[in-house]
């Protein structure tokens, strides 16, 4: 079992941030401005492990998480990722022949460096710190492999979903999603996160094709061979259908995002599973007194069952460290 989850079942309130190893950084900074491809970023394996363990060294968090990208799996298919400043990740035409012919051997390959990545990290990183590996959901990856970009517009959806292609992608995205999966445990990850960033735009009746059932086919095919490893789901933004989710999907750990009301998590959530996260980003912007009231708002709700400190979503870019360091301050001195 990881240390992250141990802290967790013994209410030591464990913390960690989503995009903790990032722009909001100055020492991440310094890095970022000599490596100009972000996907060549991620696959530096000495730059790479560098970012994952500086805030590790800064706040010394509860765990690291790799760094790297969700679509790292559709630039391993072969599928071109580029990402521009201010407009964010742009892919290639969408090619099924690609997707279907590209073999597991060559998929893993291409990405090599990313468990080269997490075995450096994991050499350099106390033992009582846990690693996270992640990966993009299918329905996430899904839109951005159809629509080849973030989402902007409120059809995209109707598009992705009507698109004839839509559930081969889907199956085969899977496919590999688990595979980089098991090749982050191989390497030495003791956790991994499902971020399905986009679930929010499903409507209720496609949510369980779409988001649902890939993801409880990847987390049974996970625990069938690897049962110490727990899974933290995070389907963002379907609010109360986070409930069937949970029932269906059955993560180790539910992340929650700062739309979803915590009563309602612990009314309806099964106990078993442990709660990470639910403050929105947007009080890192907020009074230092405001914001250390919302961070014991949610310790306080979540006192009496297992719970992770977390954000809502990633830290912003233009977050001070003070605030950071302000907020992991008072993590730990909560009683």
């Amino acid at each position: 079992m990881s240390t992250l989850i141990k802290k967790s079942l013994k209410k030591e309130n464990p913390i960690w941030l989503m995009r903790q190893a990032g722009r909001y950084l100055p020492e991440y900074q310094k890095v970022r401005k000599r490596q100009k491809d972000f996907i060549k970023f991620c696959l530096n394996i000495k730059d790479a492990t560098k970012v994952t363990l500086q805030p590790i060294k800064r706040y010394d968090f509860d765990a690291a998480i790799i760094f790297s990208d969700i679509l790292i799996i559709p630039y391993g298919i072969g599928q071109e990722v580029k990402f521009e400043e201010s407009i964010g990740p742009i892919l290639g035409e969408p090619d099924l022949k690609l997707y279907q012919q590209t073999k597991k051997g060559k998929f893993i390959k291409k990405i090599k460096n990313v468990y080269k990545i997490i075995k450096n990290t994991r050499k350099k990183l106390n033992k009582n710190k846990s690693l996270i590996g992640f990966v993009g959901s299918p329905w996430t990856i899904l839109v951005y492999v159809l629509n080849q970009r973030s989402p902007k517009e409120i059809n995209v959806c109707k598009k992705i979903i009507k698109n004839k292609q839509s559930k081969q992608l889907l199956k085969i995205i899977e496919k590999f999603i688990y595979i980089h999966i098991e090749q982050q445990i191989k390497a030495g990850v003791d956790t991994i996160q499902l971020f399905d960033s986009w679930a929010g735009l499903l409507n209720k009746k496609d949510l369980n094709y779409f988001c649902f059932q890939p993801t409880k086919r990847i987390i049974i095919k996970v625990r069938k061979k690897y049962p110490h490893i727990p899974i933290i789901c995070f389907p963002k933004g379907i609010k109360t259908s986070i409930k069937e989710f949970c029932k269906i999907v059955k993560p180790n750990v539910l992340s929650i995002d700062s739309e979803i009301n915590p009563n309602f998590i612990l009314k309806e959530i099964d106990p078993n599973i442990i709660i990470q996260g639910g403050m929105s980003p947007g009080f890192l912007f907020k009074r230092k007194s405001q914001m250390q009231n919302k961070i014991k708002f949610y310790l306080n709700k979540f006192k009496n069952r297992a719970y992770i400190f977390n954000l809502g979503h990633g830290v912003p870019k233009e977050t001070k460290t003070s605030t950071i360091q302000n907020l992991v301050n008072t993590v730990r001195n909560f009683k």
